[in-house]
């Protein structure tokens, strides 16, 4: 099946960003090596989208080449439907580096992230749906569904920092993906309530 890699952004949209198809790595790409490749890419590159173009390569390297990594991850919790590894956690490190797995059928509420953030599927199938704010005086955090895209094994999709969505998923195995985040600002991440057309900090 075909890899794709998608931008997807705070106005409910997406589109092709990258190239999916990279060569296998000549040695091993370990974890080190990428975290010090991402702390390069961020502390020459303030544009957001661009960010996210040159970190794709890195996510899809490190995945190709460290195939210990898709073993790394907990089994989804019956109570929840999911769970959360941390692959690298140092104090005062600004980024969240991780592997989430979700039952099928489980889904989230509709969230931002409050940062840019970058996901890899490496088992399963997702559907992002995909929303837009679409505030007014009496329901400033109206939103509305412009686009759903569904994820499959090998795809990897970049969030913007206002990009809303919720994800579901699908088929009759775990989902299991590579997630990376930057620094989050609490101020900006918000749950939306649908129903209701509000939203909470979280």
């Amino acid at each position: 099946m075909e890899n794709h890699n998608w931008l997807i952004t705070g106005d409910g949209n997406y589109r092709s960003i990258g190239n999916p198809d990279i060569p296998e790595p000549e040695s091993i790409y370990r974890l080190y090596h990428f975290l010090t490749d991402l702390d390069s890419v961020l502390e020459t590159v303030d544009d957001e989208i661009e960010r996210l173009d040159q970190i794709i390569p890195l996510v899809r390297k490190l995945l190709t080449s460290s195939y210990w990594l898709q073993l790394e991850y907990h089994e989804p919790s019956p109570e929840t439907g999911w769970a959360v590894k941390f692959l690298y956690r140092e104090h005062q490190y600004p980024l969240t580096v991780q592997m989430v797995s979700w039952l099928p059928g489980k889904h989230s509420t509709i969230h931002n992230h409050g940062t840019w953030g970058i996901v890899a599927l490496l088992d399963g199938q997702e559907k992002n749906r995909l929303w837009t704010r679409q505030p007014t005086p009496e329901t400033p955090h109206k939103i509305q569904l412009n686009h759903e895209i569904t994820l499959n094994a090998g795809d990897i999709a970049a969030f913007t920092s206002d990009a809303i969505h919720s994800i579901e998923a699908l088929g009759q195995d775990p989902t299991i993906s590579f997630n990376l985040y930057g620094v989050t600002d609490h101020s900006k991440r918000y749950q939306y309530n649908l129903e209701q057309q509000s939203a909470k900090k979280f």
